[in-house]
């Protein structure tokens, strides 16, 4: 029976609160574990916003074990806003947890919104298998710096997003390397609101597809 628990870690700037999402057990000889990082602390963003959780469902219930966990100065988590750069050795911290953790050879990782910046930030200094960006803010944060990762990475476009410039998006994800696999979502806004059931069926596809899965549902 799949299970969530919460539990504290020990980060690089004190405490980090988790959220594990946890399958019965995990598929096929290859062991993956997910971690996902949540969107901007100032605004509200936190482990529990709903796009968050709807990836951590969605690796879950393909019997990936998927990590989310509250930034520094959220929640239980110890510690003050950093703007992106303590952000990411926090996630380095729970990535590096995660694989232990779970004795995963094959890491993936997710970021909504400003958790997207987080996570294509600290891609080349993880042991990376997948890399999922939603409604990346690709023109800000130096996010246009970036042209490669060490890994294949799916970026998803909300069309109608009031947040973040959709057309910047498209056109940084279609100059990236190795190419990225882009999901266009038209009705979407920011948050996806009402699309989160699509949101699930297209990444659940996407990952069938690259981690090669075979789904059960």
């Amino acid at each position: 029976m799949a299970k969530v628990s919460k539990q504290l870690l020990a980060g690089p700037a004190g405490a980090l609160e988790l959220m594990l999402d946890e399958p019965p057990a995990a598929q096929g000889a290859n062991k993956f574990c997910a971690v996902i990082c949540h969107p901007h602390p100032l605004y509200g963003g936190t482990m529990e916003n709903k796009v968050v959780a709807t990836l951590a469902r969605t690796y879950r219930d393909l019997g990936i074990p998927a990590v989310r966990f509250n930034f520094r100065g959220v929640g239980a988590s110890a510690g003050k806003h950093d703007a992106g750069r303590g952000e990411v050795d926090d996630l380095l911290s729970v990535a590096n947890w995660a694989v232990q953790h779970y004795g995963a050879d094959r890491l993936l990782v997710a970021g909504f919104s400003f958790g997207a910046v987080v996570a294509a930030a600290g891609a080349d200094k993880l042991p990376l298998h997948h890399l999922i960006l939603v409604a990346p803010p690709a023109d800000r944060y130096g996010m246009d710096a970036t042209n490669s990762f060490p890994c294949p990475v799916c970026v998803l476009v909300a069309e109608q997003d009031e947040v973040v410039d959709a057309a910047a998006v498209r056109r940084w994800a279609t100059q990236l390397s190795p190419p990225a696999t882009l999901l266009s979502f038209p009705e979407a806004s920011h948050f996806f609101h009402g699309e989160l059931v699509n949101l699930r069926q297209r990444v659940r596809t996407e990952l069938c597809t690259a981690l090669a899965l075979v789904a059960t549902e």
